[in-house]
């Protein structure tokens, strides 16, 4: 579902009066994919091929379509390897897509990470490492601290995913049980330049965070990453707890002398998908107002903020008066408490909806970028004013829904999940709220 812009150029009047919300959400959401598509970013971000060797490698839900447009414009030797999740590969001929495990790590990204380090190794000044990151690198570029098992590092990432532990705190977890996050896979480049292209799925854009930073030290520590097992409850292994507190396995520090050549440019952040699509919203005779980009915290609690947002805009005019868009982004988490298929988006949904209670005017999205709202196959689900209706008609009780975190079931019973399939890129979540009337 997807209506080109020439749609929206009539006059303000006529466009509201053929208006189709959930025409209109989708065009907003495919907006901010497009402004944030590494395929079309990547080539103003490359650098002159150096006197010696190109070596790309790389990691995420975005990886692959990074490789291809280095193709299509690097001039020059090239090869390489870069590791993405299944489903998300794209075509390329001289630098090589695996796919692997996501978001739990599997073997094929343990496999992926060790011929990583080999292609790196005997490098020297003359050679340029490009480095290829986006968000989900971490658990596909997956090779455990030596030891720790494979199955233990994955053990211990199962229980971050149901904590509730925000993605910050997630991957300094996963930095520190690593042997190539934290910069780790930096200094096994050395002598050679490293420069990092980053798409940017964190709340802060900070690059050390995306898929932990494996070219990006950040600083923290093995002990820091124990005090977040501990603030949730995870248990850990006494070989964890050892490699955490070991100081021989400490990543290195940001002023490391080996990494001083290196550089980091971040090419798509969240915050460049709401400018497009509040620039969408504009031409459509519609006010926008961006929250942030960097909104974090359980779902079912943002979707009472956004709820209580839109009421105001309904009753007061307050902070801005309709027709307006009520855009945010960031990473929301979910403490899983159910047994039902859930998806951080679909809950955000479900709860806003319970959060409205069927309020008229009112229409949204929320939608994962990279085309997975968590482990399912949609990216997320449009809300009406009447989806509680429909939902109850249909004899869906939509509290017990959410008690259950089963919001992919009530909004694919109502057909109302939006499917975009790998978008291959990931700036995380979209969120669209649209309001006609006052």
């Amino acid at each position: 579902m997807f209506l080109c812009q020439d749609h929206w150029i009539h006059s303000k009047e006529s466009r509201l009066s053929a208006f189709d919300p959930r025409q209109f959400l989708t065009h907003l959401f495919h907006s901010a994919l497009a402004a944030v598509d590494p395929g079309k970013l990547i080539a103003q971000h490359l650098p002159p091929p150096p006197r010696g060797r190109t070596v790309v490698i790389g990691a995420g839900k975005a990886a692959a379509r990074m490789a291809e447009a280095v193709e299509q414009h690097w001039q020059g030797e090239l090869s390489g390897l870069v590791v993405t999740r299944y489903a998300h590969g794209a075509p390329t001929s001289r630098i090589e897509v695996v796919e692997a495990g996501h978001p739990v790590p599997d073997e094929a990204g343990v496999r992926a990470a060790t011929r990583m380090l080999e292609l790196v190794q005997g490098l020297t000044e003359d050679d340029l490492v490009l480095c290829l990151m986006s968000g989900g690198g971490s658990a596909l570029l997956s090779l455990p601290a030596p030891g720790i098992t494979a199955e233990e590092k994955r053990d211990i990432n199962r229980q971050l995913l149901r904590s509730g532990a925000p993605i910050g705190e997630m991957n300094c977890v996963r930095r520190h049980l690593s042997a190539v996050k934290g910069g780790r896979l930096a200094l096994a480049c050395y002598p050679a330049r490293v420069l990092t292209l980053v798409v940017s799925d964190v709340p802060g854009d900070d690059p050390a965070v995306v898929a932990s930073g494996p070219t990006v030290p950040d600083g923290s520590s093995g002990a820091d990453a124990l005090a977040i097992l501990q603030q949730y409850g995870i248990a850990v292994s006494e070989a964890a707890r050892a490699v955490l507190a070991n100081p021989a396995l400490t990543a290195p520090r940001p002023d490391d002398p080996r990494l001083a050549r290196n550089e980091t440019v971040v090419i798509a952040t969240a915050q460049a998908a709401l400018d497009a699509a509040a620039d969408a919203a504009r031409a459509a005779g519609f006010t926008p107002l961006v929250l942030s980009n960097s909104i974090e915290g359980e779902a079912r609690e943002v979707a009472i903020v956004h709820a209580a947002i839109a009421r105001q805009v309904i009753e007061h005019g307050q902070p801005l008066p309709a027709p307006c868009v009520i855009l945010s982004g960031g990473e929301t988490s979910v403490t899983v408490r159910g047994q039902g298929r859930g998806g951080r988006n679909a809950e955000f949904l479900l709860a806003l909806a319970i959060a409205l209670r069927g309020l008229e005017h009112v229409h949204a999205i929320a939608c994962d970028t990279d085309g997975i709202d968590g482990t399912e196959d949609n990216a997320g689900a449009l809300l009406g004013p009447d989806s509680l209706a429909r939902a109850a008609a249909g004899g869906l009780d939509a509290a017990a829904m959410l008690r259950d975190n089963d919001g992919y079931s009530l909004f694919a019973a109502l057909d109302d999940l939006v499917v975009t399939g790998p978008t291959r890129t990931n700036v995380n979540d979209f969120r669209a709220i649209v309001i006609t009337a006052s």
